[in-house]
């Protein structure tokens, strides 16, 4: 058995006993010291904890073993409570909900928000078949796909990450597009560009290939994490090849497709918005990828943007 002796980094409300001492088998891992941690003071939950070695603020992984995280018999750890959590999967769950309630809403109650009734063009029905298939998607992708690094996240950052999907995406998006403004009847789309057939099948069908692309890098990233583990490997095929993360840049040529089609501010300003924080985010990830694998990550990808960026 090794014994492990944890103390409080600042105030630990749920946890005043310590420090403490627990004991694991050789064989544990981090995570298992946190339910030991907790059978001894049990509101102080798993996913609240944050272990580190003492003098150390860097997080250890729940995966990691004792050898490989340096704890031995007498090592002293610091836990940090993390505040309350909550999943992952319930986060992107409730984040594409919003669009899902709020587009039907809108489309099918004009006269609840527009105060008169509205004959919806092709280009409104073409909008609301994309966004629609583009959330179920998410939400289909979120149950049945993704493999989170990180089972938790602090219960607070939901309120933010669900305004930017209800907010931009829901509510202004679609408050836009299914307004009289795009009607059947309005001059913007009457004998217009928008009211071309030709245009509006050959738009959807470059979205389509966005989202199928999409699709396939979601499951290239899937299939190099094995179900219940936080392996990272280099990922190669369809779209990795010019790109660290194709997924994001499939992701905006779909939007900025919406935006085409429609010429919204609504569609532009969430594409632009959605842009900007997949390209913070991937030159993020673009620099975990070097700093993991070094000489064997490819030299000639970029970020997100093919040849730019």
């Amino acid at each position: 058995m090794v014994a492990v002796t944890i103390s409080a980094a600042g105030k630990l409300p749920l946890a005043k006993g310590l420090p403490a001492t627990v004991e694991v088998s050789a064989q544990a891992t981090v995570g298992d010291i946190k339910k030991a941690l907790q059978a001894k003071f049990p509101k102080f939950k798993v996913s609240r904890q944050k272990l580190s070695r003492k003098g150390d603020k860097k997080s250890l992984m729940n995966e990691a073993t004792l050898t490989s995280a340096g704890i031995s018999d007498g090592t002293e750890l610091e836990a940090k409570d993390l505040g309350p959590q909550i999943g992952w999967t319930t986060v992107f769950l409730v984040e594409y909900g919003g669009p899902l309630l709020i587009h039907p809403l809108f489309y099918h109650l004009p006269q609840t928000f527009y105060r008169q009734a509205v004959e919806h063009s092709p280009l409104q029905k073409y909008v609301y078949g994309m966004v629609m298939a583009h959330f179920v998607k998410r939400e289909l992708e979120t149950l049945f796909v993704h493999r989170f690094s990180h089972d938790t996240m602090p219960f607070r950052n939901i309120f933010k990450n669900s305004a930017h999907y209800h907010i931009l995406s829901g509510v202004l998006l679609a408050g836009a597009i299914y307004s009289p403004t795009y009607s059947a009847t309005s001059s913007y789309i009457v004998n217009t560009i928008r009211d071309n057939p030709r245009f509006l099948q050959g738009c959807t069908a470059f979205w389509v290939f966005c989202q199928l692309s999409n699709f396939s890098t979601h499951m290239t990233i899937r299939n190099l994490r094995p179900a219940g583990t936080r392996r990272r490997a280099i990922p190669y095929g369809y779209g990795f090849g010019l790109v660290s993360v194709p997924n994001y840049f499939f992701e905006t040529l779909g939007w900025t497709t919406i935006s085409v089609m429609t010429g919204s501010y609504a569609a532009w300003f969430f594409t632009f918005v959605s842009t900007y924080q997949m390209l913070v985010w991937a030159a993020k990830k673009h620099q975990q990828y070097k700093k993991e694998f070094g000489k064997e990550y490819p030299r000639n990808r970029k970020a997100m943007i093919p040849f730019i960026f």
